[in-house]
């Protein structure tokens, strides 16, 4: 059954980069494949996906395997071997400027200075595809330092949270529609004190 739906989660390829900041979106996918028995293992276009069902509806769980910063490279040759339009393709990446622990459901946007974003708004010829941020803080300094770190041991359970809430939030797409999904995940619930 061809997907509906494409779930992308960006990161970079390797173990070096494996549960770093910047590979979130690698870990929302692995969750979601987990979560409902989808393998993801099908090399092609320069990603690495798997179909199958999700809420009851056809979808791909998506990595790219092009490094973050060439991503749409990636994304757009799949999105149109499968005829799905970019409001069907939820882009999963982490964010600077949430606070650490926080998710962000967005139906369209800038890159906001995210090389995986730009990529794919270059290659895809539009901004107007939803995206799931999640919050890695923004350091004093030394970004590219801070994105591929690991989670510091006591912020080991708000990743974790996080990572489960988007999870959550992909699902709620399917079951409720965008627009109610953007209420739930954007809601208090979503903040990581809570």
């Amino acid at each position: 059954m061809p997907p509906e739906w494409l779930f992308v989660g960006l990161g970079n390829p390797g173990p070096e980069y494996a549960h770093t900041r910047h590979n979130v979106g690698f870990d929302v996918i692995d969750l979601l494949a987990s979560r409902h028995r989808i393998k993801v293992g099908i090399a092609k276009h320069q990603s690495v996906y798997g179909i199958g069902m999700m809420e009851g509806t056809a979808v791909a769980l998506v990595k790219p395997l092009t490094f973050m910063n060439l991503s749409g490279r990636a994304v757009a040759p799949m999105a149109k071997s499968f005829g799905i339009p970019p409001e069907r393709i939820v882009v999963i990446a982490d964010d600077l400027d949430l606070v650490m622990g926080r998710v962000r459901l967005k139906p369209k946007g800038s890159s906001g200075g995210h090389n995986g974003h730009k990529s794919l708004i270059q290659h895809l010829g539009t901004e107007d595809y939803p995206r799931l941020k999640l919050g890695i803080g923004r350091p004093g300094d030394a970004t590219i330092d801070h994105v591929l770190s690991k989670f510091h041991p006591d912020e080991r359970v708000d990743a974790e949270r996080m990572i489960a809430r988007a999870a959550d939030g992909c699902e709620a797409i399917l079951r409720e529609g965008l627009e109610r999904a953007i209420s739930t995940v954007n809601g208090k619930s979503a903040d990581p004190e809570n």
